[in-house]
């Protein structure tokens, strides 16, 4: 066995003791730090996922608050533009009252001035027919006398008047 493995020289354990102790002192001295920068590392990362989801969150709400905002505008232009259909629709309905009215009343007329037309053109035809008939009864009258008579008296009598009318 080699000199520096013998159990009676005291000088090797004691080396053997501080190699031991220097080792535990720098793993002992690293291993924080390490086990530090790892700890730090995900605080980091975990303080950045916070941070991002905050911004997220932040930006979400904005987003929600002017959708909101758009909603109720769009709810009012909604209503405005329902109001003013039904006034317009109205308006409509009154434009065709009045337009029907009109026409009626336009047809109203024409059909007046068609019966008075009617009326007058039969009351013409009725004298028209008057005038035939009274002419064809004269014609008979006439006739008759004449066929009677051979001067008839009241031609007779017109001619004696022609001379002092035209004098």
């Amino acid at each position: 066995m080699p000199v520096f493995l013998n159990p009676a020289n005291a000088e090797t354990w004691v080396l053997a003791g501080l190699l031991i102790f220097l080792g535990i002192v720098i793993f002992v001295a690293k291993a924080p730090k390490a086990v530090n920068a790892a700890l730090d590392a995900t605080t980091a990362k975990i303080q950045a996922d916070l941070d991002e989801a905050a911004r997220i969150r932040e930006e979400a709400q904005r987003l929600l608050a002017q959708l909101k905002a758009e909603r109720v505008e769009a709810e009012a232009q909604a209503k405005d533009m329902l109001a003013a259909a039904q006034e317009e629709a109205r308006r409509y309905e009154i434009e065709a009252k009045a337009k029907l009215e009109e026409s009626l009343a336009r047809r109203q007329q024409l059909a007046e001035r068609k019966i008075a037309n009617a009326e007058a053109q039969a009351a013409a035809e009725v004298k028209a027919a008057a005038a035939d008939m009274a002419a064809a009864a004269a014609e008979v009258v006439l006739t008759k006398r004449l066929a009677g008579a051979k001067t008839d008296p009241l031609i007779d009598n017109a001619i004696s008047q022609l001379s002092s009318k035209l004098q």
